[in-house]
């Protein structure tokens, strides 16, 4: 061994220092705008099975004086979700179509909403073997949009009601991707049993979510009632009153296509469900309460698990998994919904099958209206940027508008308080109105 090797043995040799770590950078604070699709529900439940479905959580954004939503915000499948639930105790198309125009008006971005709660089953005897825990979607038919307005039209004799309009049907983006899932079905190809099974293993507490099983779904026959109303199940019910029904092979929910019903009563007895169902053609698969609030102004589709046959019998047992069930199918649906073809849609707002919702400023842009100041001012008659379409209109426009006021804003009915009006440019409201007022928060003129 030469010397000039010894002497580099013996020279001690050198720390190597590594570069310095550097942490990944946090993803930058959403926007407002970065969300795309809104999602919709009437009760906590179902809010818990959504939120449970997020991929991630976002942090919250501000939101406006007017604006009473409260937001869950988070990512699914690479789309940013907008979650709101309905005011607690505050159920119906109504309430459902002010949460809506309150989001929109938040999150200007968005391009549809996913209507995703848990409703009550029609089971028909020629179409659809629709069962607890299964899955109904809304799907225009020969006559329907997907969803109908039971409640609303004419009296006419016979204690009947000849229904009146046709809701607006899902926006297409929607009605390709339920078929693509329709025919992934068919092959047995879903992700919804994985969806369930994973939410139960992310979040062990919600065993309630799990699928009850088979033999606590009963379908009595129509003209049976239930015996005790004070016992929530129906082990004091006869079972010599059951309908047969063939067994499945498996629990993995079935998913159905077709009418949704929507009103706003519950319907708990069978009969009044066969005759509503049979006045309708015998089309409909589910019986819902917030659905016709949000077809006839925004592009939505309606997703409901079953929970009840919307009978006497009806509990609460089913309705967490059925709410996990119609959950995992709106995340299923997203999954196959690529991010481009959602941002190459138009605006729900600026849609052209939505007239209450012309382009408005965005959410920043909207004044903020302290929470002691009325939400209606009165209206000086002069010039203001808020009511120039005015100046279009003809003499006898002017004259109809200041006897009818503006012809697209919402008309609610209050019981005790009369008529109600949203306004159609930001989704303010429902408000009580009177002459010579305009809307305190984006200052369109509601009546002259």
């Amino acid at each position: 061994m030469n010397q000039i090797s010894l002497a580099q043995d013996r020279e001690p040799r050198r720390a190597t220092t590594s570069a310095p770590r550097r942490d990944k950078p946090e993803p930058p604070q959403k926007t407002h705008t970065d969300y795309t699709v809104g999602w919709i529900c009437a009760l906590p439940v179902e809010v818990a099975a959504s939120k449970a479905m997020l991929d991630q959580y976002h942090s919250p954004l501000p939101q406006g004086g007017n604006d009473h939503n409260v937001y869950t915000l988070g990512e699914l499948n690479g789309h940013n979700i907008v979650i709101a639930c309905l005011p607690s105790g505050v159920y119906g198309s109504s309430s459902a179509s002010t949460v809506a125009a309150q989001m929109l008006n938040t999150f200007p971005a968005i391009r549809f909403s996913l209507m995703v709660g848990i409703g009550g089953g029609v089971r028909s005897y020629y179409t659809a073997d629709v069962r607890l825990g299964d899955v109904v979607v809304s799907k225009p038919t020969s006559t329907f949009g997907g969803v109908v307005q039971y409640d609303i039209g004419k009296a006419i004799g016979g204690h009947r009601i000849q229904r009146t309009g046709v809701l607006n049907r899902p926006p297409s983006i929607l009605l390709a991707a339920i078929s693509r899932l329709e025919a992934d079905h068919m092959l047995n190809q879903s992700s919804i049993p994985n969806e369930l099974e994973a939410m139960l293993v992310k979040y062990p507490n919600m065993e309630a979510f799990s699928y009850p099983g088979a033999e606590y779904d009963l379908l009595f026959q129509p003209n049976y009632q239930h015996v005790d109303p004070n016992d929530n199940t129906c082990t004091n019910c006869s079972p010599q009153y059951l309908t047969n029904r063939r067994s499945r092979r498996t629990e993995a929910p079935r998913i159905h296509y077709g009418l949704i019903a929507s009103g706003n009563q519950v319907i708990k007895d069978a009969t009044t469900r066969d005759e509503i169902a049979q006045e309708l053609g015998g089309e409909v698969l589910c019986f819902e309460m917030e659905a016709a609030g949000l077809m006839g102004d925004f592009p939505c589709l309606v997703i409901r698990g079953i929970c009840d046959y919307a009978d006497s019998h009806k509990n609460k047992l089913w309705q967490p998994y059925a709410a996990a069930v119609a959950a995992a199918y709106a995340k299923e649906l997203l999954s196959v919904i690529p991010m481009t073809q959602v941002g190459n849609a138009p605006e729900a707002r600026g849609d052209s099958n939505n007239r209450s919702f012309a382009q408005t400023p965005a959410y920043q842009d909207q004044p903020r209206i302290p929470p002691w100041q009325s939400n209606w001012e009165p209206h000086e008659p002069q010039p203001t940027a808020g009511n120039s379409s005015l100046g279009a209109l003809s003499g006898g426009g002017l004259a109809l508008f200041a006897l009818l006021g503006c012809p697209d804003c919402k008309i609610v009915e209050n019981d005790r308080l009369g008529e109600m009006w949203i306004c159609c440019q930001c989704g303010d409201g429902p408000k009580l109105m009177s002459h010579n007022v305009e809307c305190g928060n984006c200052h369109h003129r509601m009546r002259s």
